[in-house]
């Protein structure tokens, strides 16, 4: 017993360090940051998989906000660049209403059914990202893309074979992953 309150304790100390300023990165510098400790990466997430630690929603969510604290989406949106949202049913029926056309004719101009099955854009970066990093249709934005990049949600340990997948396009999630495996489990 003496060990696991020494653990948590350890845990809770290593929590408090400030999380380092996120910075920018484009896709490729973080796949190549992201290849280099790939397998010890990949490791460390099954193991903290298995485990769930009770507490890591609440220190995923802690670096969560002191990263958005520090780190502006618009000086960024590499995920609006590189990857597509999977789109729902509402999805598209909200942004057909806001766009003043019919759902299917939304589909026809800028959906297509990925290898999953799942409606996606067509094309990247997405069709209704500005030039400014700045999103035509913000208010009406998928799910996918409201939830993104999914590091203050619950039972994050369900979720992380994706953020793995995510530190090649989000420079947050790269850095929240890289102080998680930092600190004592």
């Amino acid at each position: 017993m003496v060990q696991r309150i020494g653990a948590r304790q350890k845990l809770r100390d290593s929590s408090r360090n400030e999380m380092i300023d996120t910075t920018y990165k484009t896709p490729g510098e973080l796949k190549a940051l992201t290849g280099k400790t790939r397998a010890e990466t990949a490791s460390f997430l099954k193991k903290l998989r298995k485990k769930r630690p009770k507490q890591l929603d609440n220190v995923v969510h802690k670096l969560h906000c002191e990263a958005f604290e520090k780190f502006d989406c618009l000086d960024c949106a590499n995920c609006c660049k590189t990857i597509g949202p999977r789109l729902t049913g509402k999805d598209i029926e909200r942004l057909a209403k806001y766009l003043k056309v019919k759902p299917s004719g939304f589909i026809r101009q800028y959906v297509e059914v990925d290898e999953d099955n799942d409606y996606i854009f067509k094309e990247h970066p997405c069709p209704f990202l500005l030039p400014d990093n700045y999103c035509m249709v913000y208010e009406q934005r998928p799910k996918a893309c409201r939830e993104y990049p999914h590091t203050d949600r619950k039972r994050f340990y369900q979720i992380l074979t994706l953020s793995h997948k995510n530190c090649e396009i989000c420079p947050v999630v790269f850095d929240i992953v890289e102080e998680l495996k930092k600190q004592s489990w």
